[in-house]
């Protein structure tokens, strides 16, 4: 990994926030198996830091929050124990004690949309989009906890769209249905209403917030926690011919011949 991969930045958008980049624009800002390291290592860090008050996660280029994975990164391990691993990231995002937003500019789909589900809060501009188009893309399944969190946050009939019509879901929509705090009209007007969120923020008990995040998380655990059996489910959707068929197709940048 680039150092370069992700941008760390400290009080930019007002005290005590902290802003991480995605910073792989020519990617769409894909995420790779050692930016998912360094967010691990990073999550654990800020939860003690005292200092830190908003933690604000965005995406390079004006094109995309996240596109999702690093495709290659499936070939070098077992595909579900991977997506096991990037699973205790994204709860320790969730867990982390401090408000956390995702600040959208552009598409927000697969991983990133999972990333942006376990913030707390999420702004985005109008050309935004939202979605796990993987029955089209990949021919795999997600985790039933990334799953119930989407359902937690958009509900399930967009969550429905999203999966089963392989449909983006636009920030208007996104908004109405309150899985966006608000729908800015650029970059700029982005920056802005996340200082003003973090400035209110910063002015609040932070006694009232972490406990009242503590709160939330302790009820969605159990509702959201994966089915039984859904390892040996999960291992035969990436062990099968249709996931084989989409790596082969995404890196071969062509359209996949599902069979399935």
């Amino acid at each position: 990994m680039s150092a370069d991969d992700l941008l760390i930045d400290r009080d930019r958008l007002g005290a005590g926030v902290l802003e991480v980049t995605f910073n792989r624009p020519e990617r769409r800002n894909a995420f790779t198996k050692d930016m998912y390291l360094r967010l691990r290592d990073l999550w654990d860090v800020t939860a003690r830091d005292r200092g830190v008050r908003v933690v604000v996660l965005r995406g390079a280029g004006g094109k995309a929050f996240a596109a999702g994975n690093e495709i290659s990164d499936f070939l070098e391990a077992d595909a579900v124990d991977y997506e096991n691993w990037i699973r205790e990231m994204f709860d320790r995002l969730w867990a982390l004690p401090q408000v956390t937003i995702a600040a959208v500019d552009g598409v927000c789909v697969g991983g990133g949309l999972a990333v942006a589900t376990h913030c707390d809060l999420r702004v985005a501009t109008s050309a935004s989009r939202f979605g796990y188009p993987i029955a089209r893309t990949l021919g795999n399944a997600l985790s039933g906890t990334v799953l119930y969190r989407c359902q937690a946050i958009f509900g399930e009939s967009l969550t429905r769209e999203m999966l089963l019509a392989s449909r983006l879901v636009a920030a208007e929509r996104a908004y109405n249905a309150g899985a966006l705090t608000a729908v800015v009209d650029d970059a700029t007007a982005l920056d802005a209403e996340i200082a003003a969120l973090a400035d209110g923020i910063a002015q609040a008990s932070r006694v009232t917030i972490e406990t009242t995040k503590h709160q939330l998380i302790s009820r969605a655990r159990p509702a959201e926690s994966s089915i039984a059996g859904e390892e040996d489910l999960l291992r035969e959707v990436y062990g099968g011919a249709d996931f084989a068929e989409g790596v082969r197709a995404f890196l071969a940048k062509e359209r996949p011949a599902f069979k399935g």
